[in-house]
C-alpha cells in the first residue's frame, strides 16, 4: 500500500512540472532592463590651444617655426554629470619671433597677424610665464607647475605641442615645461574616430569638422588663433555632449630633434 502511495506522489510531482515546463514556454519572457553607464571623462578642465607660427610661403614643415600667437582657452563641466563643457576664460597674447623677426608676406596674408603686433609683444619665455600664471590664477596647477587637478590639452591635430612647442623652446634655449609635455588630445582625430567610417573627404579641417558634427559655420577668421581655438573648444564640447571619451591620443617626445637643430640652440641654416 505504502509504495503504491509513493508512486502515485511521484507520478503528481512529475505532471506538475511537466504542466509548468509548457506553460513556461508558451509566454514570452520579459525583456531584461539595459541599464546604460554614462562614459567616464576623467578630465576635469580642457586647455584648448591653437598657435600660429612664423612660415614661408616654399617651407616644409620642418621649418625652423616661431611661436606668434599664443592663444588658450580655458573648458570646464557646467554639470556634476560631466556632459556639458564651457569655455570659462581665455589668455591670449601675440609672441615676438627672435630668429626670424621679420615676417614673411605669405605668414601675413595667411594669420593676418601684422609686424606691429609682434614688434610690440612679449618674446617666448615672457608668454610662458604668463601662461602659467594664468593657470595658477584658475587653480590648475600650483606656482611651482605642480598639477592641482586633471586637466588635458587640446588641439586641431597633433602639432601644437608635439611640434611648434617644442621648436619654440629649443630656439628660445629654454625646458618645456611639465606641465605641458603630457595629456595631449588631437582633436581632428578623436572627430574621426567618432564620425568613422561616414566621412572619407579632404582636407578635415576645422570648418569640415564643424559641418560634419551638425554645428553652426566657422566663427571668425581660420587661421586666427584666437579664433581657431573658440571653434575647437566648440567641437570638444560637442564630442562631451556626444559621451565620446576625451581622453590624451597623442605622444610628445621632448627630445625630438630637426635637421637644423645645431648645439646650445643654434639653428643651422
Amino acid at each position: 500500500m505504502l509504495d503504491r502511495v509513493l508512486l502515485l506522489l511521484v507520478a503528481a510531482c512529475l505532471a506538475l512540472a511537466l504542466f509548468k515546463l509548457r506553460t513556461s514556454s508558451s509566454v514570452s519572457p520579459e525583456p531584461a532592463q539595459v541599464v546604460s553607464e554614462r562614459v567616464k571623462q576623467p578630465y576635469d578642465a580642457f586647455l584648448v590651444l591653437d598657435v600660429e607660427a612664423t612660415c614661408q610661403i616654399d617651407s616644409t614643415f620642418d621649418y625652423p617655426n616661431e611661436i606668434i600667437e599664443f592663444p588658450v582657452c580655458l573648458m570646464r563641466w557646467k554639470d556634476s554629470q560631466k556632459q556639458h563643457l564651457e569655455i570659462v576664460d581665455e589668455f591670449h597674447s601675440f609672441v615676438k619671433p627672435t630668429w626670424r623677426p621679420t615676417l614673411s608676406q605669405f605668414c601675413t596674408e595667411l594669420t593676418h597677424i601684422t609686424q606691429d603686433q609682434v614688434d610690440n609683444a612679449p618674446e617666448f619665455p615672457a608668454v610662458l610665464r604668463s601662461v602659467r600664471q594664468f593657470l595658477v590664477n584658475h587653480g590648475i596647477i600650483e606656482k611651482n607647475g605642480k598639477r592641482r587637478i586633471r586637466f588635458i590639452w587640446a588641439s586641431d591635430g597633433p602639432f601644437d605641442i608635439r611640434d611648434f612647442i617644442i621648436k619654440q623652446c629649443y630656439i628660445s634655449k629654454i625646458p618645456i615645461p611639465d606641465w605641458m609635455t603630457s595629456d595631449v588630445l588631437d582633436v581632428r582625430a578623436a572627430v574621426a574616430a567618432h564620425i568613422k567610417p561616414s566621412y572619407h573627404e579632404r582636407p578635415f579641417n576645422i570648418p569640415a569638422q564643424l559641418s560634419i558634427l551638425g554645428l553652426s559655420p566657422f566663427q571668425g577668421r581660420l587661421h586666427s588663433g584666437i579664433d581657431d581655438a573658440r571653434n575647437i573648444s566648440r567641437i570638444v564640447a560637442k564630442l562631451a555632449s556626444a559621451e565620446v571619451p576625451l581622453l590624451p591620443n597623442t605622444a610628445i617626445n621632448v627630445r625630438r630633434r630637426w635637421y637644423w637643430m645645431g648645439r646650445s640652440g643654434q639653428i643651422k641654416l
